[in-house]
């Protein structure tokens, strides 16, 4: 799969990709070396889930930390590569994990950090019910220190006002999923808003090719 993934970028004219990985170390692994093995830049990490999943698809705060650290040390500026420490988004992690990605952020500032941002109402709403002492969604990942440069939330589709302006104080960017967003039924990311000249954010495109309807950037554009 880690083949025919990068086989597939490079068929739709894509050499960088940044892309979220499953939660076993070994499929991050594998992307890396397919990824090395065509000379093409590839940013990705483990994704962190310790809660709300399929038990087979959970972590630990701790072995995350651990296995998202021993990946970082291998894969990070190896040839070509990236390393991302990895959130899935706030629900599917507990506080105990967001903290552990926080250190190994603090520890490791120079790597990337991904995650997913305020999709959908209901994903909004969900977050408020698992971390009500906190502002909204984003405000969880500032509270544990993973906004900054070289952070890319996904989606962002209903950031508010406030938020978009953190971002741009914080230096985090959003990528912004046209395809995936519209089919899906979850909006459209407001760019005009996120140009905003006296705030604007670091914006860039994602095919998200998990919900995504291409994996072509240029028919992504094209639907934005």
């Amino acid at each position: 799969m880690a083949s025919s993934l990068c086989d597939e970028l490079l068929r739709n004219g894509t050499t960088t990709a940044l892309t979220f990985c499953a939660v076993y170390p070994e499929q991050v692994d594998a992307l890396f070396e397919a990824a090395s093995a065509r000379n093409t830049r590839r940013a990705a990490g483990k994704v962190l889930m310790d809660r709300n999943a399929p038990d087979a698809l959970l972590d630990t705060a701790q072995s995350g930390y651990e296995d998202s650290k021993v990946l970082l040390e291998r894969w990070h500026v190896r040839g070509r590569n990236l390393y991302a420490i990895t959130p899935r988004f706030a629900p599917t992690s507990t506080p105990g994990q967001l903290e552990a990605a926080g250190a190994l952020r603090r520890e490791r500032p120079e790597a990337l950090m991904h995650t997913h941002v305020s999709e959908n109402t209901g994903e909004i709403s969900w977050v408020r019910s698992l971390f009500p002492e906190r502002r909204g969604h984003l405000d969880v990942y500032d509270h544990y220190g993973l906004l900054g440069p070289g952070t890319v939330l996904a989606h962002g589709v209903h950031l508010t006002g406030y938020e978009r302006g953190r971002c741009a104080e914080t230096g985090a960017a959003v990528s912004h999923c046209p395809t995936s967003n519209l089919f899906l039924g979850s909006g459209l990311f407001h760019l005009h808003d996120a140009k905003d000249p006296k705030r604007p954010m670091h914006v860039g495109l994602g095919t998200d090719i998990g919900a995504g309807t291409s994996f072509s950037l240029l028919a992504t554009l094209n639907d934005g």
